[in-house]
């Protein structure tokens, strides 16, 4: 049999492209090479991180592991031991290397995508820094730490302090002294919040709306009614929200002790941005040295732009995994798979709807003569 792919000419014929070797891209991977596609030859996962670890490896030095919320393992091998005062970046990064050596993913990296399009013979087009590829299917695992989400406030040019975002949060030590304003309601906020506050001169939290601190335990009855939140946006084709977004802060025995202490005493948002700190329109004003947004992240997609897989809400719209517009792309790790245990449950059904896929002829194939 024949594919009409024009024997690689337009790129590297292989069966599957993961882009992403995050939570999410490794349990696609996984699962795919389980199913019988031979990484490097069928299987394709790239990555443009320097070294292994997804997003994790970009976390500032103060998270340790033991204050990781819900890490959840990745299929096949449990990560067991770790040290709790170690930093997240250093112990998961660790296990995510030592998970691709011991399935031999062969991640490729760094590789950057540039575009994925439609290619010949059926395929797709997977356009790289290594040179393009053309894969019968795709699963895009690139996550949302490339995409850090800075809002846009009157005036906030004229600001001649420091601001940042906790993409690049560099650890509580750079703000000895300073008094600091951490703007965002999820759980880096009042992380970074906490963290500041031991050391600066003074601090400050502004959010959009009025912070949900939960109590008890978060069973799985809560986590399936988050999870369905964010899968409702996803189908009517509107920008993903985080699931934690949905969840609430949890009332851990140290955000306790903040509250106690007044260090998360929420102001409503400013309107405007002034050289020295922000103002409000009724009068308030409050001079900060440091802007830090803890405003989240969007999902980064952009490289799918020439498929055409936007709704006119602005998101693509998913069934399961699968792209609506397109049965050949899969999106893990995108809205409701967005958390650890989303992504290998996303890997796994993508996987199991690829392998229907391609037990059958691509698009646009040609079949020889007998």
């Amino acid at each position: 049999m024949r594919d009409g792919s024009d024997g690689g000419r337009s790129g590297r014929p292989v069966d599957v492209v993961v882009i992403g070797a995050g939570q999410a891209g490794l349990s696609a991977a996984f699962h795919l090479s389980r199913s019988g596609l031979e990484p490097d030859r069928d299987l394709v996962v790239l990555d443009h991180a320097p070294r292994a670890g997804g997003a994790w490896q970009f976390r500032w030095p103060s998270l340790t592991y033991g204050k990781v919320h819900g890490m959840h393992a990745l299929p096949g091998m449990e990560l067991t031991g770790a040290d709790p005062d170690r930093p997240s970046s250093e112990v998961i990064g660790g296990y995510f290397e030592a998970y691709e050596r011991t399935f031999g993913l062969r991640v490729h990296r760094p590789v950057d995508v540039t575009a994925v399009r439609e290619g010949s013979g059926g395929r797709l087009l997977v356009e790289t820094s290594e040179g393009p590829y053309a894969a019968r299917a795709l699963v895009n695992a690139t996550g949302t730490w490339d995409r850090p989400f800075w809002p846009r406030y009157p005036g906030q040019e004229t600001f001649r302090g420091r601001q940042l975002h906790t993409a690049g949060y560099p650890g509580p030590a750079e703000f000895a002294g300073l008094r600091v304003l951490v703007v965002g309601g999820g759980a880096s906020g009042t992380q970074h919040l906490m963290e500041i506050a031991d050391v600066a001169a003074d601090t400050f939290w502004v959010t959009r709306r009025e912070p949900v601190f939960r109590e008890g335990p978060f069973g799985e009855s809560e986590g399936r009614a988050a999870v369905a939140l964010v899968e409702e946006r996803v189908r009517r084709g509107l920008p993903p929200r985080s699931v934690v977004s949905v969840t609430g802060l949890p009332l851990s025995d140290a955000v306790r002790a903040a509250r106690a202490r007044g260090v998360l005493d929420r102001l409503p948002m400013f309107d405007r941005i002034t050289p020295t700190g922000v103002a409000w329109d009724d009068g308030r004003t409050v001079d900060v040295d440091v802007i830090l947004w803890a405003t989240g992240f969007r999902a980064a997609i952009g490289h799918l732009a020439p498929l055409g897989l936007r709704e006119p809400g602005g998101g693509i719209r998913v069934e399961g995994t699968r792209a609506v517009r397109d049965g050949r792309v899969h999106l893990v790790g995108y809205g409701p798979s967005a958390s650890t245990i989303g992504a290998n449950r996303a890997g796994r059904a993508a996987a199991s709807d690829l392998r229907r896929l391609l037990a059958r002829p691509p698009a646009g194939a040609v079949t020889a003569a007998p």
